[in-house]
This record gives C-alpha cells, structure tokens and sequence, in this order.
C-alpha cells in the first residue's frame, strides 16, 4: 500500500517503472495473503496496459516465469511490442498452445516467433504453425531445439520449405529422431546440392554428375533403411515410388548390401504384391517365386541373376556382430554374386559394389543365364 501511495504523488514513468519491478519481485517471493494477491493482480492489469513501454517492459520481465499471473496479464503482455512481449513469449508457461498460435499467425514478428521457438517445450501445434508461417532462421531455431515436439507433417513441410537452406539442414540432420521418410528426403535435397556444385565446380558433364548423384543418394538411402521397422520401410518405400526413386539400381544395392526386408517391401510395392506374400516369394527354394515377382514388377531381366545369387548367399549366410559385420557381410555377397557371374563366362575388372551395378546395368536385355 505504501508503494500505492507513493504513486499518488509520484505518477512519473520513472516511479512506475520502479513500482511495477518491485510489485513484481514481491509477487514472484509469494509472501502475500489473499488480499494482497488479489490487489496486486489488479494492479498488473492496469499496468499491463500502461502507456509507457518501460512500465509493461518491467512488469514483463519480472513475471515471465511466474506460473500464478493471471492469464489475460500474460496474454496483454505476450501480444505487446516486442520489447515487453518477448520474455513472456519465451518463458511464460501461463500461456496455452492456442494463445501462441495465435500470435504466430496473427502478429508474427520476427522477434515474437524467434522467442516461441526457443522455449523449453514447444507443442506441436505451436511447432506447425512457426513452420509454416516462421522464416528461415525461426525454423532452423525451432528444429534445433530439443524441446520443441514437431510432428511428420510439419517436418515435411520444414523440407518443402527449407530443404535446400545450410542453416535449417544442420540442426534438422542432428535432431534426436527424424522419421525416416524425412531422413530420405534430406538426402535428396542434399544430392541436389552436390550435382549443382560437381556441374559449377567442375569439368563433369551433367551425365556423370548425375550418375555421382545417384550413387551417393542411394547408398545413403540403404543406409538409412537399415534397422527401420516395417511401418517406416513401408512408409519409405511409397515415397520412394511417388517420386520416382525406387529404381531397380537401388533393389540390387539392397540386397547385395543385406538389407531382406527393404528389398522383400521394394518388390511387394513394384509388383502390386501384399508385402507377406512378397516376403514368402523371395524365399521360395525353388527360385521360380522370386522370379515371377520380379516379372510381375516389371524390373530388368539382366539384373534377376546378381538378385537371386544375392538372395541365396543371405540364405546361407549368418550374420555376425562383431566389428565392422555389416561390412563383411556385404562385402561377402558381393564377392559371391561376382564368383557366380565368372561361372557363367562374365569377366569383371573391378570387385566394388558401384563397378557391378554398373556392368550389370549395360548387359543386354537378351543377356541370360541359368540360375541355381
């Protein structure tokens, strides 16, 4: 009441100023009775909406992480200038995910959606509406915060709008979870990035460029599968086909690369196949199964020799987990499927995964062998 008092005779910015921080501090202490609690509640009210920014500043900063100030205090505060409105917006957790997405899409400054993508816990409400309305730089504070809950669909959106941008890419890529279809799509964007600097850099045709591309997205996308459980393979490999990249390069690397599962949802997806069915024709002894999935899915002749000795050493071959297994095993299927090739009078020069696909892919579509 004294400091009520003393802004009867003192009403100057200054005095106001003082009175808002102190009134502020004394609250935040939580030593007042009810009565006391109710006027000074009413008091913030009326400062809230003081004509001096200093006072609302004040008051703002010294309540920012009090959870007991009314709501319509924070919410006055949290849609000010930005001055007053960022320390509440960054750590008031009075306001609910409706008032933030609501300034987002209403105010969005710069400063305001900065601050709300930085708090220690941001909703996934919140999160969709700074991906979609926040700029380069909110987004990339958003996903770089280990905080911030962002669904599938507004991370998809962060690659539709910011796939190409450096400053967004980084933080995405060392975000604790990404869905894979996500991690996919980043690989792309940043192969993309790769052809433009290998054609501005230079001397390589856009054919070879390409090619380098290629290589470089689908190895890393067989990496990515790996471990990915049949919901994310099923997921990955429809994007894969809605975009064009489920290519039979990229099956044969599955398979001489170990990876049943990837290549066992490819073949169901090319060929219109249940993925239970798919699973059951690849591992048919007979061989016959496979190669009428392989029919069915319109994929290269030439290719079914290297995938059915590919099949058949993972049939016959454990995998280990010690150090580096996930190499030797590869590294084993490839040296078989280029032994099988050798019987059948093909030479290879090379014994790298990249030189087979290659070799496979300029055999002739007549090229035939009997498979075992």
């Amino acid at each position: 009441m004294d400091d009520v008092n003393l802004l009867a005779h003192n009403p100057s910015a200054t005095a106001r100023v003082g009175t808002a921080t102190k009134l502020a501090q004394q609250f935040n202490a939580a030593d007042f009775g009810p009565a006391e609690v109710k006027l000074a509640q009413e008091i913030f009210r009326v400062m809230a909406r003081d004509a001096e920014v200093r006072v609302r500043e004040a008051l703002s900063i010294n309540l920012k992480s009090n959870p007991h100030i009314p709501r319509d205090v924070a919410q006055v505060l949290a849609r000010d200038v930005d001055a007053v409105s960022v320390p509440m917006l960054a750590f008031s957790d009075v306001l609910t995910a409706d008032d933030l997405v609501q300034i987002v899409s209403v105010q969005g400054s710069l400063a305001k959606m900065e601050a709300i993508a930085g708090r220690r816990e941001v909703e996934a409400p919140v999160s969709a509406a700074l991906v979609e309305h926040g700029t380069e730089h909110v987004v990339a504070k958003l996903v770089g915060n280990p905080g911030a809950a962002i669904s599938e669909s507004s991370l998809h959106r962060v690659v539709d709008r910011f796939g190409d941008s450096a400053i967004v890419q980084d933080p995405l890529v060392h975000r604790a979870v990404l869905p894979v279809t996500v991690t996919e799509r980043l690989v792309t964007y940043v192969a993309d990035h790769l052809r433009t600097y290998l054609l501005s850099k230079h001397e390589i045709s856009a054919e070879v460029a390409m090619d380098l591309v290629l290589q470089s997205r689908e190895r890393a996308t067989v990496g990515i599968a790996m471990g990915v459980g049949d919901a994310g393979l099923a997921s990955l490999v429809h994007q894969l086909r809605s975009n064009g990249r489920l290519t039979p390069s990229l099956v044969l690397r599955a398979i001489c690369m170990g990876n049943v599962r990837f290549f066992e949802h490819a073949l169901a997806a090319m060929s219109g196949v249940p993925v239970g069915n798919a699973r059951t024709l690849v591992h048919e002894t007979s061989g016959a199964g496979l190669k009428a999935l392989w029919t069915k899915g319109g994929l290269p002749e030439r290719m079914l020799p290297a995938i059915r000795v590919a099949v058949d050493v993972i049939e016959q071959t454990e995998l280990d987990f010690g150090g580096n297994s996930a190499e030797r095993y590869a590294r084993r299927i490839l040296e078989r499927v280029l032994t099988q090739y050798e019987n059948f009078g093909m030479e290879f020069e090379g014994d790298d995964l990249e030189y087979l696909l290659g070799r496979v892919a300029q055999l002739p579509p007549t090229y035939s062998m009997a498979v075992h």
